[in-house]
């Protein structure tokens, strides 16, 4: 679910001192689209927003969410956005959210 060793790729790259800050803005940016695919409801913007989650997923090694964004991404790039499981894709989400919070300090002492 959690890909730590790219987490801690990320802390070397940012710093330990910025990292807690740079998740943060991961969270509160991941947050503010999902707000914005829920008021999306014709998911006309559907791909582009399957497109910021995905990168933002790899860059914190949120791996199955990253993996289906990407799927999201692909169908709505297909013309069938509609087919796309949100609920699905933001339950990974909050799942792994729930694990990177609980988790963090072990996977990167």
């Amino acid at each position: 679910m959690i890909d730590w060793a790219r987490v801690r790729q990320l802390r070397d790259e940012v710093g330990a001192s910025e990292f807690d800050e740079v998740v943060q803005i991961f969270l509160d940016e991941v947050q503010e689209t999902i707000e914005r695919l829920h008021k999306d409801t014709t998911r006309r913007e559907f791909e582009q927003n399957m497109h910021f989650l995905k990168g933002s997923a790899l860059s914190l090694g949120f791996d199955r969410f990253s993996k289906l964004c990407q799927d999201g991404e692909r169908v709505a790039a297909a013309g069938q956005a509609s087919e796309v499981d949100l609920p699905a894709i933001l339950k990974v989400y909050d799942d792994s959210r729930a694990v990177f919070i609980a988790d963090k300090a072990a996977n990167l002492t």
